[in-house]
């Protein structure tokens, strides 16, 4: 048996053993893979490449900043014109919106500036600079038209350069004006704005921009002026409403007013009866009449000490001399000297005297003249505009809860002597006048709770579910698109071009048999005991693994007892 097993030995190393050929790399593989494996794994890598595109460009949505809202369409396609030259990404919403990343909307806002970019709504108003052009045969009529056109645009111009204003229509209606100053019309004007999006004018903005035109056109009113919003609202009120009597600034102090002592009632009484158990509102009666008294008061001098004041003075004095002429009736009493001249007492008659003549030739005037100073008394009188002619104010307190010693509560009226109390405050706090008629109401009422609770709403309904689902479904989408490229396309395929895993090593001798029948069942026999020494056993298993076919050759020799 020695010598057997030694032949084939020493036979063995005659057998030449095949040389292994060497295993080919991956890209062999990939190449040697079936089309179909081929294409899913481009189309795998095509739909991951697409992903993490779509996941950068959606994630750098968030750094886009507006350019410029509320663009015309012509405006819109020159700055885009320009922002494709200038090799700038930008994104176009509705309503005229550009964005552009955040980082450079300061410095695109300057360089578009430069170029005149976005001209907006007045860049085809012609100012007057349309006055340069004329032409021959000009007649007065183009001349007046073309100058209010002028006149139209530089208001224009002037309006729009306001940061609220996006546009602007100036509208002037100027009459020609004839020689008879009774039949001369006064112009008028009204002005078209477009405002910038959520801006709006406040009323000393509109109110320049009322005087602004007025100014500008002779003998033009402010009255005259009318503003218009874009959505076509009045928002110059120059006359009084309607319905109040009173104009935009009248109205806005009155609420002011009323708003002001409300809220002093507020924060008086809010800490004494607690939050959102007071009530109150205030009406004031407000009055804008403009009054104006002269009055002119004459009165003597007063007291026991009064003296009246010389104001003027005047003394006048003449006396005229001359030779007497002959008078009285002829006789022996004209020939009498002259007697003194008397005065009756107590009212009596003199008797008759005749005329005397000859000294008394001299004739004398006096006249005195004297004005006193009177006390005059000069008031002009002129009312305050705005003085509050009557306070009403109206206070309702709710109802106390009470709890009683079995623990339940109840609503309770504010005591009487507490609504006294708090009725003063208030009076205190309006600065109540009983001359001037003011009335203040206090009572306990108790407020009708609203029971409706709100709605639990599960989770999958809840708002903020909703919009963290719709922000987030975007990236999951693109993760789920990768996911399936990765696992679905290229795994495999990779999979697929991966090099065979190394065979085992045959433990037992059945497996090294190249016989296509199996051997018969060996359950019955008995096992038997290995070896001490495996050497030869295991050369026997190297040759078997290195050069199965001589090995089979050996082993079919052996069994059909021929020797080797």
């Amino acid at each position: 048996m020695d010598n057997a097993l030694t032949a084939p030995a020493a036979a063995a190393p005659a057998l030449v053993a095949p040389v292994p050929a060497a295993e080919p790399g991956f890209v062999q593989r990939l190449g040697g893979l079936p089309l179909r494996s081929k294409l899913s794994m481009g189309a795998g890598l095509l739909a991951l490449a697409g992903a993490v595109l779509a996941v950068t460009l959606w994630s750098a949505q968030g750094d886009y900043r507006p350019l410029f809202t509320g663009l015309s369409d012509k405006d819109g396609g020159a700055v885009i014109a320009q922002l494709s030259a200038l090799q700038v990404p930008y994104r176009h919403e509705a309503g005229g919106t550009l964005l552009v990343p955040a980082g450079q909307v300061y410095e695109l806002r300057m360089k578009l500036a430069a170029q005149g970019l976005p001209k907006g709504g007045n860049g085809n108003a012609v100012g007057f600079e349309l006055m340069d052009k004329s032409s021959i045969g000009q007649t007065q009529f183009n001349e007046r038209l073309n100058f209010q056109r002028a006149l139209e645009g530089e208001l224009t111009r002037t309006i729009t350069a306001m940061s609220d204003v996006a546009d602007a229509r100036v509208h002037l209606a100027i009459p020609q004006q004839n020689g008879f100053f009774r039949e001369q019309q006064k112009p008028s004007a009204s002005v078209m704005l477009t405002l910038r999006g959520g801006r709006m004018l406040d009323r000393a903005q509109i109110a320049g921009i009322v005087h602004l035109v007025s100014s500008s056109v002779p003998e033009l009113a402010p009255k005259a002026v009318s503003v218009l919003d874009q959505t076509g609202a009045l928002i110059s009120q120059t006359g009084a409403d309607a319905a109040t009597g009173l104009d935009g600034q009248q109205l806005q102090y009155k609420q002011q007013v009323e708003a002001g002592l409300n809220k002093r009632i507020f924060e008086l009484l809010e800490p004494v009866v607690g939050r959102d158990n007071l009530r109150s509102t205030v009406t004031a009666d407000v009055d804008f009449s403009q009054t104006e008294a002269t009055a002119e008061e004459y009165r003597p001098n007063q007291g026991p000490n009064a003296q009246a004041t010389v104001r003027s003075s005047l003394n006048n004095e003449s006396s005229t001399a001359g030779n007497p002429l002959p008078t009285g009736v002829p006789g022996a009493a004209t020939n009498q000297p002259p007697v003194p001249a008397t005065a009756p007492i107590n009212g009596a008659s003199a008797p008759l005297q005749a005329a005397q003549g000859g000294a008394a030739g001299v004739n004398s005037r006096r006249e005195q003249f004297t004005n006193y100073e009177v006390d005059k008394t000069v008031r002009v009188t002129r009312g305050a505009v705005g003085s509050i002619k009557r306070l009403n104010a109206a206070i309702v307190v709710n109802h106390r809860p009470v709890t009683d010693a079995k623990g339940k509560t109840a609503l309770q009226p504010v005591p009487a002597e507490e609504v006294e109390r708090l009725t003063e405050l208030v009076k205190e706090a309006m600065g109540f006048s009983a001359e001037r008629g003011d009335s203040v109401k206090v009572v306990s009422a108790p407020f009708v709770q609203d029971k409706s609770e709100p709605a639990d709403l599960p989770l999958w309904q809840q708002p903020w579910l909703g919009e963290l689902l719709r922000t987030a479904a975007m990236p999951f989408a693109f993760v789920a698109i990768a996911l399936i490229a990765v696992f679905g396309l290229i795994r495999p395929a990779i999979k697929a071009a991966a090099p065979p895993k190394p065979e085992e090593k045959p433990d037992t001798v059945d497996e090294i048999v190249d016989d296509a029948e199996l051997l018969p069942a060996t359950d019955g026999m008995p096992k038997l005991e290995a070896p001490l020494h495996n050497d030869k056993l295991d050369r026997a298993r190297a040759m078997a693994r290195d050069n199965p076919v001589a090995v089979a050759n050996i082993v079919r020799d052996w069994m059909a007892g021929q020797p080797t």
